[in-house]
């Protein structure tokens, strides 16, 4: 039986990425079209969240695998 990739840690990072794309996506959103928050703050944010939290949130339980296993 395989034992569950995703810890506590991983479940809080996905959370928080999750909560990160609702925050971009409501300052994305928000104002007029060329407004500092829609068209320079909700992009970053977004970026940000899609391209380091969200894989790191899925990723840091292999990680933390294999380098269990290769201390083995």
């Amino acid at each position: 039986m395989k034992k569950n990739l995703f810890g506590k840690n991983n479940y809080i990072l996905l959370g928080v990425s999750l909560a990160l794309l609702a925050v971009g996506y409501f300052l994305l959103s928000q104002g007029p079209v060329d407004g500092i928050l829609s068209k320079s703050v909700a992009p970053v944010v977004l970026v940000v969240t899609y391209c380091a939290v969200l894989p790191y949130a899925i990723l840091s339980g292999c990680l933390k695998e294999q380098k269990e296993e290769i201390r083995k």
